[in-house]
């Protein structure tokens, strides 16, 4: 089973704890944010999303996720590899800090740090492979029929505290703090 933990928008930190298995989808509603600890990757579900989750219970690891609506910020363990799918696109995940947030023509992808495949799901031969060490080539992917299947964007709606938290959450730090941190 996997452990979530809810925390209510504008709530003085209420939790609840939640088991989840391979299959579930997780819902925020209008009001609220989630934070998700999976094994060694954690997760902050952003208002107005659907994230269903996939993976081995029994190593309480997630091996792919798809974001069929709003946003999510995800850090992985390093070494592993990981999948997100929206309708847009593929993202295949080296162990990395990733924000994903799902518009009605496109979808955002900043790898925060790390490395990340970005690929369009209506072009598999456009594909980018992106290595960052801190927001330096965000980028959106759009869907078949668009000049450009993907293009260069700004940092937007992520901030690197909410990456330092959910770090925290799996005992790391992000690559971008000091050491004194």
């Amino acid at each position: 089973m996997f452990d979530a933990i809810t925390i209510p928008f504008g709530a003085k930190m209420l939790f609840n704890t939640v088991k989840l298995k391979p299959g579930d989808v997780v819902v925020a509603g209008s009001d609220a944010e989630l934070v998700v600890v999976v094994g060694r990757d954690a997760f902050l579900v952003r208002a107005n999303s659907r994230v269903e989750f996939s993976g081995d219970a029994a190593r309480l690891a997630v091996a792919a996720l798809r974001v069929v609506t709003g946003a999510l910020l995800s850090v992985f363990e390093p070494g592993g590899r990981k999948r997100i799918q929206t309708g847009t696109a593929a993202i295949g995940i080296r162990g990395t800090g990733v924000y994903v947030e799902v518009g009605q023509m496109r979808t955002y992808v900043c790898v925060c740090y790390g490395e990340a495949e970005l690929t369009p799901v209506d072009d598999p031969d456009a594909a980018e492979t992106v290595r960052t060490t801190h927001h330096d080539q965000p980028r959106y992917i759009y869907p078949k029929g668009m000049p450009r299947m993907i293009e260069r964007a700004p940092v937007i709606n992520h901030a690197d505290a909410e990456l330092v938290l959910l770090e925290s959450l799996v005992g790391r730090k992000p690559p971008f703090t000091s050491a004194k941190y």
